[in-house]
């Protein structure tokens, strides 16, 4: 068995097969785990089983089907349906949805399922045939089961990109333990300080910013809005160039994609986790007035940009790309080591391996409070003998969270606040209280 921690995981469909990927830091380097001939599965009542079966067959869908031993939280027997690819397995319940039949669970991702019922939560142990590859190890036809007092050694970098208002890309810095430089579009120039790439324009600038993370092969990737502003940038420049940009281990590419409802950005490096300052901080409860990286950064290390006017950067930044390019590396390395030194302050990057050796969540997981509640409550409550509704807005009941006072308008010199959000996890800590136990007995 070879031990690991868990950096990405994700199930694709393979012909006609899913396929579950974990990427994972070992003390032998990245491991790439391939755990072949996963089933996507959800529930239906039992009593719709007729009619569902009836359904596949017209929709041309292919199901295997499991009577369980399992109930609804009103009493209905439940029926597991099997799928050989992911893509089935949606087709098929979007059209039991059309014809108003209830599914259930069918919101839990395949890769997190196989890790929570097995009680994976970061830590794995996994055995296979190994296969080495460059730059990683490759397990294929794997097995894999919780494992124990595993802590990873992380390599991390901080990056940062300078552009136009256009978004055309003057330089990115890389702030690393293995190195520090700045990729700098430009004619060679005598350099004291920070380290210079110099490239001759922005194509070879990502070209050379590829080669820097195979060369140099980070597990973590920093920055600040990193995610929905440097990550999303350089895709849209390889495209602009109609060129790949494969940042991800094994040379694959990265995979960036928006949500509809509240155009929240997820950006997906196949073996490499990307983690933005702003959110990781959020989740360790730090809160700021303004979380701009000047103000966020003086607050912490009492040291802020290394330029005159951070209000006003663009202009200052268009001098510095024409008429000073050292100044503009100086300044483009300095926003890497605030980040880095950000998370060093923190122990950010610590604090999220225990949150996910605690609740299972990716390092990279924003919020995350009910998928982390689903993956410690979920294979104990099938062990009960029960499956959990789907998480839909129809099934949230409004709760006041507290008593609301009716309001006094006016200015006052003193305002109390009270806040009971934290209560609630306490009171079911406390008095170790189990909402499906709480369910059974009122029935």
């Amino acid at each position: 068995m070879r031990s690991g921690f868990i950096l990405t995981r994700q199930a694709r469909d393979i012909g006609s097969t899913t396929q579950i990927d974990l990427w994972l830091s070992t003390d032998s380097g990245p491991a790439l785990v391939q755990i072949p001939n996963q089933e996507s599965v959800f529930f239906v009542r039992s009593a719709d089983h007729a009619e569902v079966e009836s359904l596949a067959k017209a929709h041309q869908i292919q199901c295997r089907y499991r009577a369980l031993e399992l109930q609804t939280f009103k009493h209905d027997k439940v029926t597991a349906c099997y799928f050989k690819t992911q893509r089935e397995a949606r087709n098929f319940e979007t059209a039991l949805n059309e014809h108003g039949l209830k599914v259930f669970e069918s919101d839990i991702r395949l890769a997190d399922r196989y890790l929570m019922e097995r009680f994976i939560q970061g830590q794995i142990e996994v055995e296979g045939t190994e296969h080495a590859k460059q730059g990683y190890l490759q397990i294929s036809q794997a097995q894999a089961r919780k494992a124990e007092h595993y802590t990873p050694n992380l390599c991390m970098v901080s990056l940062d990109l300078e552009c136009s208002a256009k978004g055309v890309l003057y330089s990115v810095g890389l702030d690393c333990p293995r190195d520090q430089r700045v990729i700098m579009v430009g004619e060679p120039q005598i350099n004291e300080g920070v380290a210079i790439q110099w490239v001759a324009d922005e194509k070879s600038l990502l070209q050379a910013l590829v080669q820097w993370f195979y060369q140099f092969d980070p597990d973590i990737i920093i920055g600040w809005n990193v995610i929905g502003f440097d990550m999303r940038l350089l895709l849209q420049r390889a495209q602009a160039h109609n060129i790949k940009l494969p940042l991800g281990r094994g040379r694959q590419e990265c995979l960036y994609r928006q949500t509809a409802q509240n155009q929240n950005g997820f950006i997906n490096v196949p073996g490499r986790v990307v983690i933005d300052g702003i959110d990781g901080l959020k989740a360790a409860t730090y809160s700021f007035d303004s979380w701009s990286l000047e103000n966020v950064s003086r607050e912490l290390l009492h040291e802020g940009k290394a330029i005159s006017n951070p209000n006003d950067r663009m202009d200052e930044i268009n001098h510095m790309f024409h008429h000073d390019k050292l100044a503009l590396a100086k300044y483009n390395f300095q926003d890497c080591a605030l980040v880095t030194r950000i998370f060093e302050h923190t122990h950010l990057l610590d604090y999220l391996i225990e949150r996910s050796k605690l609740t299972g969540l990716a390092l990279d997981r924003i919020g995350g409070s009910v998928a982390a509640f689903s993956n410690l409550y979920l294979p104990r409550l099938h062990r009960g003998g029960y499956i959990s509704p789907n998480l839909e807005p129809e099934n949230w009941i409004a709760s006041p969270g507290g008593f609301v006072m009716d309001s006094r308008p006016g200015l006052y010199d003193s305002v109390l606040v009270l806040d009971f959000k934290s209560l609630y996890p306490a009171i079911i800590r406390s008095f170790l209280i189990d909402l499906w136990a709480s369910r059974r007995f009122k029935s």
